[in-house]
């Protein structure tokens, strides 16, 4: 922990009380929390990011959507729009938020709304989208004023919940023991070899309830892509790249370069970070400035990419040997069949008074 951060203590302290507060009158019945008669799938964490989220949410709708009508629902971070919006293939990041258009890029045939009140936009996706079955909720924890009939938080491997502070001495929004909200607990980003041991400690340490499951997770990095068809085919040995990212955590994906023995200039930026010509001009003379000699590229993120896109700054920097990353969630031993089995159990079991349940009991009369 940064020195400077134990400063901040009183602020922690105030601000502790606000989210102790909120939740109590939640609690207690004070503030309402809506059911649906949807299914709803949160996903979310206790931190200000970096856990891998959307790579998750991907996963899930990949996974849902091949057994009921599944749409998404964000609040979409960063856009410049407020309300209610139904994306479509020709929505920018400026619009929806860069997540929400990475996670539409992904699925044609999968809606994903952003909306500020979940509430609002929940009822709102009920009237728009026919024969919806369920909506995964995208970042969704701390919003309460929707009870979901699934509740799935996200920690990393690397920095769980339980040795994290509250908001601003550590980077909690809520307190660890919130983590009881939760129904599965997904430990994310950790290494590609899980040893038991390992894994007990860290469940250990976690201590969840006798209601909660924990499965753990990791990041596969696909073959580099580029970022436009005439660039052609990544080298097989890159000599030099500079790495661009603006991303909460792009830590993992350093070191996993690093460990291709790639030499990394890395301009990084804060989550969600609006791009402009200063940093665009940063980036090319990183890459001007590496030796002419061998295969030297430029590396960015899905999400990244999600911003430049269609974005009349970066068009001279997709001129130039630019790729994206991939990344695509994967899962330790059987963790990924038995979590497909436990939520689509769940699912069925708790969809008495979904549209699910409405559908199957209309086929059984």
């Amino acid at each position: 922990m940064n020195p400077l951060r134990l400063l901040l203590w009183p602020v922690a302290l105030i601000y502790f009380l606000g989210v102790w507060l909120r939740n109590k009158l939640f609690d207690l019945g004070v503030f309402h929390e809506h059911s649906f008669d949807v299914f709803t799938v949160s996903v979310g964490n206790l931190s200000t990011g970096g856990s891998g989220k959307t790579p998750h949410v991907i996963y899930f709708l990949e996974h849902f959507k091949k057994e009921f009508n599944v749409a998404c629902l964000s609040r979409g971070y960063g856009r410049k729009t407020n309300g209610y919006l139904l994306a479509d293939e020709s929505s920018k990041f400026e619009d929806i938020g860069d997540e929400p258009v990475l996670i539409k890029s992904k699925f044609n045939d999968v809606p994903v709304v952003v909306c500020e009140n979940r509430v609002s936009g929940i009822r709102q996706m009920q009237n728009d989208i026919q024969a919806l079955d369920i909506i995964v909720l995208d970042d969704a924890y701390q919003h309460r004023s929707v009870k979901p009939e699934g509740n799935i938080l996200l920690t990393e491997y690397s920095r769980p919940y339980v040795e994290d502070y509250i908001l601003p001495v550590g980077n909690l929004r809520e307190p660890a023991k919130n983590s009881a909200r939760a129904d599965i607990i997904m430990v994310t980003k950790c290494p590609t070899v899980l040893s038991p041991l390992d894994r007990r400690a860290l469940i250990d340490k976690l201590n969840p309830g006798p209601y909660q499951t924990i499965y753990f997770s990791y990041m596969d990095y696909g073959a580099l892509s580029p970022v436009d068809e005439l660039t052609g085919s990544c080298p097989a040995k890159i000599d030099k790249a500079v790495l661009f990212t603006g991303i909460a955590n792009s830590d993992p994906l350093y070191y996993y370069l690093q460990a291709r023995r790639i030499e990394l200039t890395h301009l990084k930026f804060p989550d969600h970070h609006t791009f402009s010509k200063n940093d665009v001009d940063r980036l090319i003379n990183a890459y001007e400035s590496l030796p002419k000699a061998g295969n030297n590229i430029i590396i960015t993120t899905e999400k990244d990419f999600m911003r430049m896109k269609n974005n009349p700054l970066f068009e001279s920097v997709l001129k130039l040997p630019m790729y994206i990353q991939p990344i695509e969630v994967k899962f330790h031993g059987d963790d990924g069949d038995s979590l497909k089995k436990q939520i689509t159990e769940y699912v069925k079991r708790n969809r008495v008074h979904t549209n699910v349940s409405k559908k199957e009991g209309k086929k059984n009369t």
